[in-house]
Formats: C-alpha cells, structure tokens, sequence
C-alpha cells in the first residue's frame, strides 16, 4: 500500500466532507476528518481540503496546511473558486498542490476532475489520481481555471434559471419541470442547487468573474441575496425552495 493511502486527512464541514470520510474508511484507509487545517495530524500523506470560502479563507487554509504538513505530503485542494496555480502560490511547496472540483453528492459522481497548477508536480498528480481511484472514482485532468469543467457548465445554467425565475418568466418548480422534461435533466437546476448548495455554485461564478473578467459569469442578484442571508439550501432549510421534514414547498 503507497503511503497516500495511510492516512489521508479531509479538512472541511460540509456533507460533501463526511461523504469523502465515509468512502475513505470503508476502503480501510486510516482517514481523519477535521475542521481546523491547523489541527491535521503532521503525519497525513495526503490532505483532501473540500473549503471553499473567500480568497481570505481559502489561503488561511492553505498556508496552514503548508506550515505543518511533511515536505513530501500533497495537498488536494477544492478549486471551485479559485484556480490551482492561485491557490499553490499561496504555499512555500506549490509543486505539492492539486486542484480538484466536484458538487454533492459524492455518491452520483462517477468521475473527479483535477487540475494541475503551472508549478505541480507530476508525482503530485499520480498520487491525487491513485487516492480517488481507490475509493472507486475515474479522474479526468482538465486545464486550471475556477470551477473547472462539471461544476462551471452546471453553475453558469444554474445561474440563467435564477434569472429566469428572478425574473418572473416562471416558478421555480416550473422551470424545473421545463429542464427535467424538456432536455432530459435527471432534476431541475434550482432544486439542484439547493442540494449542492446555493454557497458553493456562488463560489464558482464569483470565481470565474474575479479570473476571467467576463460579465457572463456575472452571479444572478437572486442568488447572491440568498446566500447572504444564509439560504443556502436543504442544508439550511431554504434556498430557491423550502424544505420541511424533507419535502419541498413552494
């Protein structure tokens, strides 16, 4: 067994954390979960860090990973908001950091995206790559952006149907039946949403804006209201929907 998979540590709180943590052990790893990145065990070989947050946070995540981290551990970090060359630049080791991107939930992604940044190694890349292939997943290596590739397509549709709704054109359920019925979708973006959670395909547009400059990945005035007031989905009980007991109310 390579030392990557000895004693992984997952630094996060979300449902998409403990979704990384169930799958680590019930392959036998030696996983630990924890929320303060400063708190990982100087042992781990490899950290998965799922933060997302504002460049504040994300580089507080990082620079402390960096300072107690071995020389020879990898750090795989959620790229969602930021690039992966961003996000290395951040570390005195940049070459041990790789980008991933993914939503919740874990259990309907059959494939993990992971991008390099400008200075990782390629010894960094196997490792990131022999990690999710243990746990049963196919990674795909995509070029370094925000978001990457699954979670920037399904943002940005994410983003018109709030506009769509925002705008009056029709309900949320309403264009959520379009999507489902019309072209197949296996749930509506708004619903969809609000199970990744309205947070996270924020951090994704926002992400995009900030890199790019680019006005289409403007994030629809809706969603953003919803996430400053802490709707962010089932998780909290409200997002473009309200949830009760698990159902879902207009």
């Amino acid at each position: 067994m390579s030392t990557t998979k000895n004693s992984p540590a997952i630094v996060g709180t979300s449902r998409l954390a403990r979704d990384w943590l169930a799958l680590s052990q019930e392959i036998g790893l030696d996983a630990d979960l924890v929320s303060d990145p400063a708190r990982v065990a100087s042992t781990a070989a490899l950290v998965l860090d799922t933060s997302i947050g504002d460049e504040i946070v994300k580089r507080d995540t990082l620079e402390k990973l960096d300072g107690t981290l071995p020389a020879a551990a990898v750090i795989v970090t959620s790229c969602l908001g930021c690039s992966t060359t961003l996000m290395a630049s951040w570390t005195k080791r940049p070459e041990r950091v790789v980008g991933f991107a993914t939503f919740y939930p874990l259990k309907d992604r059959k494939v993990i995206e992971i991008a390099a940044g400008l200075k990782t190694s390629d010894a960094a890349m196997q490792q990131a790559q022999e990690y999710f292939k243990s746990l049963g997943k196919e990674t795909i290596k995509v070029k370094d952006a925000a978001g990457l590739t699954f979670p920037r397509i399904l943002s940005l549709i994410i983003n018109e149907a709030a506009r769509s709704f925002e705008e009056g054109v029709a309900s949320a359920e309403e264009i959520d039946i379009a999507m489902r019925l019309g072209v197949n979708y296996p749930i509506g973006p708004l619903r969809w949403a609000d199970r990744i959670g309205l947070d996270e395909v924020l951090a994704v547009l926002e992400g995009l804006e900030r890199e790019t400059g680019d006005d289409r990945y403007r994030a629809a005035p809706l969603l953003k209201k919803l996430v400053v007031a802490g709707f962010l989905g089932e998780t909290s009980g409200r997002g473009f929907y309200f949830y009760n007991e698990d159902q879902v109310q207009l």
